[in-house]
């Protein structure tokens, strides 16, 4: 089946009723592990509903839009606004000891924004800043009059005193010096080190991006993040059997990573495409081992001829507060 835009209006008319979930509703595993719900993650209330009979979360990983579709439609102002409500609703449903990454954009063209805002405006809040980490992209976009974009920032907070589990990369440790007294032995850095691997930094250069080769790849996805990335996230801040939240389901790499980790995750999208999606990425691993379709599509179950995946005629354009029906 040819991949689908999921962003056109008459697919997205055409595929919506095969979603489980309209705004509001809440899908519970069968094998009581993970939920998944649809909603706005700036209600209070849905939130609470989603967490209701769930221990609160040791880790938050949070991947909120700042795509320049987005600001074409809102203000600095608004987003910050929109961000506030889900930080707050974040900390709530956090454990008193726990960690919060959240992934965040800077358009280069237009001063950074959201970046130095959002930074702003999470300083103001009770949690505790630890460290902004970079993640390399393979490819990247770019002119000849100007640096290569290929970054993607990760911010890494805390509140109360989380447990961290230092990771390694797979990159072997090939530089020798950095020589030390160890019991009266003088020692270099390779024979003191507890790993043959380099240990992760704040700057990840060792995780391929997803594209369309990859088996994790989930068509129409663009903000999808590697499972790497997330497992190497979960496995630094949380333990097997705590709860992990992930207001912004997207492609359900979260979810999915929770599963593959023996977590337990608490996620939703206020799309209830992306909703649906991500429950059949879980049962899709589940049955099948795989951790996404490559270049098939999500919804094959589904009759879909040629005339359904034309070019967009109606382009919808995704917002922070709410997606089209």
């Amino acid at each position: 089946m040819p991949p689908l835009n999921l962003t056109d209006k008459e697919t997205r008319t055409k595929f919506l009723p095969h979603c489980r979930l309209k705004q509001g509703e809440i899908w519970h595993d069968p094998l009581g592990k993970h939920v998944v719900g649809c909603g706005d993650c700036c209600d209070e209330t849905f939130v609470r509903d989603l967490m209701a009979g769930r221990p609160k979360a040791r880790l938050a990983i949070q991947d909120p839009p700042y795509n320049l579709i987005m600001f074409a439609r809102r203000s600095v102002e608004e987003y910050l606004s929109f961000c506030r409500k889900w930080v707050e609703n974040t900390y709530r449903a956090l454990d008193d000891n726990a960690a919060l990454y959240i992934w965040m954009g800077a358009d280069q063209k237009n001063h950074f924004q959201p970046l130095p805002q959002f930074l702003s405006m999470i300083a103001e809040t009770k949690f505790v800043s630890r460290s902004f980490i970079t993640m390399r992209n393979q490819r990247g976009y770019g002119t000849q009059k100007n640096w290569m974009a290929i970054r993607q920032e990760l911010l890494y907070y805390t509140k109360g005193e989380p447990e961290f589990s230092v990771q390694y990369t797979d990159i072997p440790k090939i530089l020798r010096g950095y020589y030390k007294h160890v019991g009266g032995e003088e020692k270099e850095n390779l024979d003191r080190s507890r790993s043959q691997t380099i240990r992760a930094g704040n700057v990840w250069v060792d995780i391929q991006q997803v594209f369309y080769r990859m088996e994790e790849n989930v068509e129409n996805c663009p903000a999808q993040k590697p499972l790497k990335a997330i497992e190497r996230i979960i496995f630094a801040s949380s333990k097997e059997g705590d709860t992990v939240i992930d207001f912004f389901a997207h492609a359900g790499t979260t979810l999915l990573a929770c599963e593959r980790t023996g977590r337990n995750c608490v996620t939703c999208d206020i799309d209830p495409i992306m909703a649906e999606i991500s429950i059949r990425r879980l049962e899709h691993f589940r049955r099948t081992g795989k951790t996404g379709w490559q270049r098939a599509n999500p919804f094959d179950d589904i009759t879909v001829t040629m005339a359904d995946v034309s070019p967009p005629s109606h382009p919808v354009q995704s917002t922070i507060s709410d997606i089209p029906a």
